[in-house]
């Protein structure tokens, strides 16, 4: 079953270094269909779907593990089955030092006209990365941004408005 972010929701959480939730909003809580206690101390891919593709992931951590935020449309599945989709905002979290401590997400609910465009790209980025990897997925991901003439951020925030 699909289950949807109303419009003015935001799934908030916080990582540490190896992404193990130290943070979760009520939302999250309650959209992942978990305890808080089952989701502290877990690794943030608890609700990874199997949908999701690897090559968006790489993407995520190359990015935040030099300390630039990402946009990424990610789907997720909760404990019961469920899924949800939403448009994830990564940050790494830094000490007074400049030094990464942690990360932090905020989600909020997809625009459908984006999943429109996100869903087939994903389920092509998934069929060629089950023959080729991640490089494959990635190749799909880069053609389909020089199909669109933009950058992978550029491309994200507009297909949100």
């Amino acid at each position: 079953m699909l289950r949807e972010l109303k419009p003015d929701d935001f799934i908030v959480s916080k990582t540490d270094t190896k992404g193990r939730l130290t943070y979760v909003n009520r939302i999250f809580i309650e959209l992942a269909e978990y305890t808080e206690d089952e989701l502290l101390g877990r690794p943030h891919n608890i609700v990874r779907h199997p949908s999701m593709p690897r090559t968006i992931f790489k993407l995520l951590w190359d990015r935040i593990q030099k300390k630039q935020e990402i946009f990424a449309y990610v789907i997720n599945k909760t404990k019961n089955n469920n899924e949800y989709w939403v448009l994830a905002n990564v940050t790494a979290s830094l000490d007074e030092r400049g030094n990464i401590v942690g990360y932090y997400s905020v989600r909020r609910k997809p625009n459908p006209r984006a999943l429109e465009i996100i869903k087939p790209l994903y389920a092509k980025m998934l069929e060629a990365e089950k023959r080729g990897g991640i490089e494959a997925g990635l190749k799909v991901l880069e053609e389909k941004l020089h199909e669109e003439g933009a950058e992978y951020d550029e491309f994200i925030i507009s297909i949100q408005q």
